[in-house]
């Protein structure tokens, strides 16, 4: 086996942080950079539950046994936050019980340099990537790794977590469709994804979805009945809608389900399936129920294309590192592995386009979207 040290970089202690929400894959990522950065002669620091544990200073060596038998557990060994911001962290109340904010970046660098880390990887999505950015800015040396189940980063065709988050919701609408046939029953199923629908579509595909509704087609409740009368006029036994959390209707708003002002993403959303579900059966007479899956999308066993997809991503972070490529994201565009700057994904979703091969295709196999196109 040749040797790979002739190639490593004159960085000998890196730090590896996941911020912002869980996912499957995770752990494949860390498994990936610990390994390949061992292999070089190159300490891991791993900083617990993202930029929280920067904050506080809490970090720890990762050794190889740290990383043993890692690659098929969900979660992450490191704990993750998506509430801390450095540049915008809640140091207390004042007098009228308002939050009170500092930025803390230059203490976060002193954590590092107290740590003796010399390189920043940073595994997250949006939010975690705005905020590395600014440590890039500062003089960090710093990889990251785009990480969610939504698959809605700018720079990047696809995030490890979304196919897991996938597999998951289409298990769920399989086994809805069966309750759903045997009570002549419209079944609504509410899947994650925030503004972005790419979950709703392709698990509403693989789970023969009559209705998939996604933030992108803003629908109306008309034309979903309209789905649902012809099916259960045409002897059908069921109905079965897929819709995502930022789904609304035409002219309307995204159901909040409530607020985190504390967060840098401080909208929740959720309510937008019962509240379908319950549309659908006052207003069409069929009688219909509601599922929403929320967290069990995020939790569970990585399939096997995010364990692979992890660890490439991870691979990739390290051997930029040993080339000295810093201030880079990694991703993956037109099937290929590559890298693009780090500030590419802050600040924007990557969202699934009208003309996207696949609703093209679900349009042509009948799928209906709310929006009234018949093709």
């Amino acid at each position: 086996m040749t040797s790979l040290a002739f190639t490593c970089p004159t960085v000998r202690r890196i730090g590896i942080l996941t911020g912002g929400g869980d996912c499957p894959g995770l752990n494949a990522v860390i498994r990936a950079v610990v390994r390949d950065a061992l292999h070089c002669g190159i300490t891991c620091v791993g900083i617990e539950d993202g930029y929280l544990g920067l904050i506080e200073g809490r970090c720890r060596i990762l050794q190889q046994q740290d990383v043993s038998g890692i690659l098929h557990v969900g979660g992450t060994i490191l704990g993750s936050n998506n509430k801390s911001n450095p540049a915008r962290h809640k140091v207390g109340v004042d007098a009228a019980g308002k939050a009170i904010y500092r930025d803390v970046l230059d203490e976060c660098i002193g954590t590092l340099e107290k740590h003796g880390v010399e390189a920043l990887v940073t595994i997250g999505g949006d939010g975690t990537h705005t905020a590395a950015a600014m440590f890039a800015r500062k003089g960090v040396p710093v990889i990251g790794v785009p990480k969610t189940i939504d698959n809605d980063i700018e720079g990047t065709e696809i995030t490890f977590g979304f196919q897991s988050a996938v597999a998951t919701a289409t298990l769920a609408l399989d086994q809805v469709r069966t309750t759903a046939d045997s009570h002549h029953r419209a079944m609504v199923v509410e899947v994650m994804g925030r503004n972005a629908g790419w979950i709703a579509l392709h698990a509403g595909v693989a789970g023969a979805a009559d209705v998939i509704l996604m933030p992108e087609v803003p629908f109306s409740l008309e034309h979903v009945y309209a789905k649902v009368r012809d099916r259960s006029e045409a002897g059908k036994r069921s109905s079965l809608i897929c819709v995502s959390e930022g789904a609304k209707l035409q002219g309307g708003q995204q159901v909040v389900a409530r607020r985190v002002e504390t967060s840098p993403d401080p909208i929740r959303l959720g309510g937008i399936g019962k509240f379908l579900a319950e549309k659908i059966e006052d207003d069409t007479g069929v009688e219909s129920r509601y599922t929403i899956l929320g967290h069990t999308q995020r939790g569970g066993t990585p399939v096997a294309a995010d364990r692979v997809l992890g660890t490439l991503l991870g691979a990739h972070a390290m051997t930029l590192l040993r080339q000295g490529r810093v201030g880079r994201m990694v991703a993956i565009q037109k099937g290929q592995l590559t890298d693009v700057d780090l500030a590419t994904p802050a600040g924007k979703q990557r969202l699934v386009q009208a003309e996207d091969p696949l609703i093209l295709a679900a349009r042509n196999i009948g799928t209906a979207f709310g929006d009234g196109v018949v093709m």
